[in-house]
C-alpha cells in the first residue's frame, strides 16, 4: 500500500518561519514535521511514499533524499505551483498506482496509527465508499467540525447531525484513505481543493470514518508549533 505525504502548501499563516523554509521541514521536537510521519509510515510497514511539494521543493528533496535512510522509497510529485490538496493527489494518482492509498498532510503531528490504514482500505474494496477518513475531537480553533460520524461507520456533513444515528462533530485530521475513483473528476493538473469531494462523498453516503482519540496537533500558526515543540522536549 502507498503513503502520500501532502506537503506543497505555502504556509501563509506560519509567515515569516515559511519564507525560507517549507513547512513540513518545520521542527518540533528535535526533527522535521515530515519526519515524524516518515519514521511512523515505515513503523507501520510502508514502505513507498510519494511527496508532493511545489514551494521550495527543492528544499525538501535535499533534505528527504531517496528516503534510504528510514527504509523508505521516496518518490517525489513536483507541482511548481501549487495545485491545492485533491490537486496535488490527482496529479500524483501515477505514482501512486490503481489501489486504496494513505494520505496525510504534512503540517499536522499525530499519533495515530497507521498500521490502521490496509483496515480501512479494505471498506473502500467493494466499490461502494470512496474515502474513510479520520477524526478527531474539535480543537478549539474548529469547534463546529466537519463531520459526524454514525454508528454505522459512515461519515456526515455537519446538517447531517440532526439526524438519529449521527454522533457528535468531529473534525478532519488530515488522515484518510482514498480510493482513485474519488479524484476521477478532477483534471490532472488543475487546482482543487479537496474538501468539497468529501463533503460530496459523504453526502452520498460513499464516505467512513474512524475516530482517533489520540495526540493530534494542526500546526497551521507559530504558536501552535512551538507549543507542540516545548511539549515533546519536555517529553523526551
Amino acid at each position: 500500500m502507498n503513503a502520500m505525504i501532502l506537503a506543497a502548501g505555502r504556509g501563509e499563516r506560519m509567515r515569516p518561519l515559511t519564507d525560507r523554509c517549507p513547512k513540513p521541514l518545520l521542527e518540533a521536537g528535535g526533527k522535521p514535521l515530515i519526519v515524524w510521519h516518515l519514521e511512523r509510515l515505515r513503523a507501520a510497514g510502508f514502505s513507498r511514499v510519494v511527496i508532493n511539494h511545489a514551494h521550495l521543493g527543492e528544499m525538501i528533496e535535499r533534505a528527504l533524499g531517496t528516503g534510504d535512510r528510514w527504509g523508505l522509497e521516496i518518490a517525489y510529485s513536483a507541482e511548481g505551483v501549487a495545485l491545492e490538496t485533491a490537486g496535488g493527489v490527482a496529479f500524483a494518482l501515477p505514482l501512486l498506482g490503481d489501489a486504496p492509498f494513505l494520505v496525510v498532510n504534512g503540517d499536522i503531528w499525530c499519533d495515530f496509527d497507521f498500521a490502521l490504514a490496509p483496515r480501512m482500505a479494505s471498506l473502500l474494496a467493494g466499490g461502494e465508499i470512496d474515502a474513510c477518513c479520520v477524526l478527531v475531537p474539535n480543537p478549539a480553533h474548529n469547534p463546529g467540525g466537519d463531520f459526524a460520524l454514525a454508528a454505522s461507520g459512515q461519515i456526515a456533513p455537519p446538517f447531517a447531525r440532526l439526524r438519529a444515528d449521527a454522533g457528535p462533530a468531529l473534525t478532519f485530521s488530515g488522515i484518510a484513505v482514498y480510493a482513485p475513483r474519488l479524484l476521477q473528476g478532477v483534471q490532472r493538473g488543475a487546482r482543487a481543493p479537496l474538501a468539497p469531494l468529501l463533503r460530496l462523498a459523504a453526502e452520498r453516503g460513499r464516505a467512513a470514518g474512524l475516530r482517533h482519540d489520540g495526540r493530534w496537533v494542526d500546526v497551521g500558526t507559530p504558536q501552535r508549533l512551538a507549543e507542540l515543540d516545548a511539549q515533546l522536549r519536555r517529553e523526551d
